[in-house]
């Protein structure tokens, strides 16, 4: 049994979405399971988050939703809730007359004339003139009316419309007032569901004809240079007197003046009349939590302050859903929400969340699910439609109401589309079919298939172990033998070592290639200029890095996205890889290359949920059993130093300590503190480095970069990462640089060293999952040592502790291409 205190820190908990004795969100329903917040620790971007920690917005559990809604295609803001009085509501074949607009809400062929809006709603063969107005609502040919009087027509309209929005902010809110027609009935079906009654029949209209539902885009209109990952970002520093101002108003409110930086950055230039309008706005901030904007606003508003307040319920929904995106989710099922909301102390979350919609501070969208009839994902509730389009009673359709912020809506229409062109188009004529077949014959087994499969198509799936990456690296040498410019791509330096062996310049990783730091480079249109792009490490793939990918293909390129689905998902939002193996709208080849040796045993069971004892005569793999934390720290320093060293030959700069979390008793923070002070020990004079030390840089959330520390001057901090160099500035080395001789395993996934130790204290075991154990034990190449101190809860988490889902509405904006049966599915 170990003996770590009674409350340990295994995982890092100081930043948003912890728990901190606030009630999380996704407890409220009826399976309140966690979402891990997979990634963004500490060195990832300043920001310490938890390897497995359950984050405060795990309202997301499918199990808590409700669908509601109908339609077959995945609809935006426009096409499932109206954001507020006066813009549209739903398809056009269903809209409605508003006779409080002054717009029309119908089909153009059935509109109807307003008589107090002063415009027409009538088609154009049928207007008719409004008494009231002044203008002629007849054919173009017969209009009588100036432009000056139809511009005073239309201020007075906007006149009018302003005023009784201003007026429906002071009168007190009432539910349903805040939307009307589809989004006003969706939500209302929402509620009856949860209560157990019956929704209203007129809520499930016949769904969109053909001809309007959701097609490939096609090809998007093409930048001169898409926006790197990184510099999307690292948003440029505030001016000085933007953070005087902001300083000034924290201290009204209690705040401490060091957020100044941190408020200016994230409210923009306007930040001091943003804040003193809206003092919720702090929860922008990350890692500020939801009781401390309500301290600051309490003492900014004094009495004017309350729990009703609606910008606090706008604020509280737009946090739920930031705090969702932490933990991969693009969107939340509205139910979910709205618990969530309710959790959190707003009193009325139905008035909160339309209050949301109609600011625009959010999104809402029906999506049909993937099978009719089927239970939605994670055991949601199911409103069904009935399609009567023909005049015969058509099949059950069910759907499920969902809300996100717009970021990452736009990123998941803008990869279904790209995704959508690259399926639809030919490939490139570059080579006879003959050539592909002769470097495929020369191949045998899964590599055969996955030359004949890249030669016939646009977009190819290439899943297997770390063994599996010989097969992407023959694909790359002979299709560059046929003369294509073929490119590789990981989500870490340390993964192309293989490729930089054969191929050269031809390996990069993803951020350096959209970056243009690395790789081909961009032609006149701003794609790529390649004719065939091989993604590893896929399922590290967020959804604003993917959509970024394959909006920079050029036409007739081929996507190869390979990688092993039973890794971590990536750190961003989204799980782009899993979603597109689960949509089958491609060739898909599985890899038949086992990893080799007893490190492949053990890795391969664990993937399958079985951690079993492996025969290990030359020591590949060592369990070392401690009693607690202490002593597991003690044994890992011993064996980088010592052991490793002596036993198998492997020094200590090339042996990597993977734990759970960075804080706790054997968090990276300890490990890297004991590790420093036996292999370079030194003052840390340069901002607590010193030269040779181990760090992990992380240029942006979700990348680490291991490297060296080589000196600092007045430029910075000096680092050799992966033999490149890398000036980091001394503003940003607290938030960027820490030390890197101990790991997480999101900060280790992608690379590989020739021996990892793996930390496993006790108190760490509600962090782990079978994921974190394969990922963690799959970094070791020659020699693995497990410290253990968990006795049956490490088995457990392999057998019992899967993947916790995310959720996206990738699939529903993929389910039109995966209906279409001329693509062959699988290979």
């Amino acid at each position: 049994m170990s003996t770590e205190p009674e409350t340990p820190e295994t995982t890092e908990n100081t930043g948003p979405g912890t728990s901190d004795g606030v009630p999380d969100p996704g407890s409220a329903g009826p399976d309140p399971a966690g979402t891990e917040v997979q990634g963004a620790d500490a060195g990832d971007g300043g920001t310490d988050r938890a390897d497995g920690a359950d984050t405060g917005a795990e309202g997301a559990d499918d199990t808590g939703g409700t669908e509601a809604g109908a339609g077959a295609g995945a609809g935006r803001s426009g096409d499932g809730a109206e954001p507020g009085p006066g813009t549209q509501d739903g398809s056009d074949d269903a809209r409605q007359g508003n006779p409080d607009s002054g717009q029309h809400d119908g089909p153009d062929d059935a509109r109807q004339a307003d008589p107090d809006s002063g415009q027409h709603d009538g088609p154009d063969d049928a207007r008719q003139a409004d008494p009231d107005s002044g203008q002629h609502d007849g054919p173009d040919d017969a209009r009588q009316v100036s432009e000056a009087e139809a511009e005073i027509a239309a201020q007075r309209i906007e006149r009018e419309r302003i005023e009784r929005r201003k007026a429906e902010k002071a009168a007190p809110i009432e539910s349903g007032t805040k939307l009307s027609g589809r989004a006003a009935d969706l939500l209302a079906a929402v509620r009856a569901v949860e209560s157990g009654g019956k929704p209203a029949a007129a809520v499930f209209a016949e769904p969109e004809p053909e001809a309007v539902r959701r097609r490939p885009a096609p090809e998007p209109v093409r930048r001169p240079a898409p926006t790197p990952v990184d510099a999307a970002r690292a948003p440029a520093a505030p001016a000085v007197g933007t953070v005087e101002a902001v300083g000034r108003v924290l201290s009204e409110g209690g705040a401490p003046q060091a957020l100044a930086l941190a408020v200016a950055t994230a409210l923009g230039e306007s930040a001091e009349d943003r804040l003193r309008a809206d003092p919720w706005q702090l929860l922008r901030v990350p890692g500020v939590r939801p009781e401390q904007a309500d301290g600051f606003a309490r003492a900014l508003l004094g009495a004017e302050c309350g729990p009703a307040d609606e910008r606090r319920g706008r604020a509280f929904t737009v946090w739920l859903l930031e705090q969702a995106a932490l933990a991969g989710h693009t969107s939340l099922d509205a139910p979910a929400l709205t618990a969530a909301l309710a959790q959190r102390g707003v009193p009325d979350p139905d008035a909160a969340l339309r209050d949301a919609l109609a600011e625009g501070e959010a999104l809402v969208f029906q999506d049909a699910l993937d099978e009719p009839g089927a239970p939605a994902a994670g055991g949601a509730g199911e409103d069904e439609a009935e399609d009567e389009a023909d005049g015969e009673a058509g099949e059950r359709r069910p759907v499920r109401v969902l809300v996100g912020l717009e970021r990452y809506a736009l990123a998941e229409e803008s990869l279904a589309d790209g995704l959508a062109r690259i399926v639809n188009s030919v490939p490139k004529e570059d080579g006879p079919a003959e050539a592909w077949e002769r470097s495929a014959a020369a191949a045998r087994g899964s590599t055969a298939e996955l030359i004949r499969a890249v030669a016939r198509h646009g977009l190819v799936l290439h899943t297997g172990g770390e063994a599996s990456r010989c097969e992407a690296a023959r694909l790359l040498r002979e299709a560059r033998g046929l003369g294509l410019r073929a490119w590789a791509a990981t989500h870490s330096p340390l993964g192309r070592g293989a490729f930089a062996e054969a191929d050269g310049p031809a390996a990069v990783t993803v951020a350096g290639l959209l970056s243009g730091a690395e790789g081909p480079g961009r032609d006149a249109d701003g794609a790529f200029d390649l004719d065939l792009l091989v993604v590893l490490d896929a399922p590290q793939l967020d959804v604003e890095t993917a959509a970024l990918v394959v909006e920079s293909l050029p036409d007739g390129a081929r996507l190869v996205l390979a990688g092993d689905p039973a890794v971590l998902w990536s750190v961003g939002p989204g799980r782009v890889f899993a979603d597109l193996l689960a949509a089958r709208i491609c060739p898909h080849v599985a890899s038949r290359v086992p990893d080799p040796g007893p490190l492949g045993e053990l890795v391969s069971g664990i993937g399958v949920g079985e951690l079993n004892q492996v025969e290990a005569p030359g020591k590949e793999v060592v369990i070392v059993p401690v009693r607690d934390a202490g002593e597991a720290v003690h044994r890992a320093v011993q064996l980088v130093a010592d052991s490793v060293p002596r036993a198998i030959g492997v020094p200590a700069e090339q042996t990597v300590v993977i734990t759970p979390g960075h804080g706790g008793a054997a968090g990276t923070r300890v490990l890297n503190a004991a590790l420093k002070e036996r292999l370079n020990p030194g003052p840390g004079r340069f901002g607590g480095f010193d030269p040779g030390d181990r760090v992990a840089y992380s240029p942006a959330p979700g990348r680490t970069l291991p490297g060296q520390v080589v000196k600092a001057d007045a430029d910075g901090l000096h680092l050799s990462c992966a033999g490149v160099p890398v000036v980091v500035p001394r503003e940003r080395v607290d938030g960027c640089v820490r030390h890197g001789w101990a790991l997480t395993a999101h900060q280790a996934v992608g690379g590989r060293w020739p021996a990892a130790v793996v930390v496993l204290p006790g108190d760490a075991a509600q962090a782990l999952s079978r994921p974190w154990v394969y990922t963690a034990f799959g970094r070791a190449e020659r020699h693995l040592s497990v410290v253990h101190g968990m006795e049956q809860a490490l088995p457990r988490a392999v057998a019992e502790v899967p993947a916790k889902p995310r959720t996206t509405r990738l699939p529903a904006l993929l389910a039109p291409q995966a209906q279409d049966g001329s693509r062959p599915q699988s290979w």
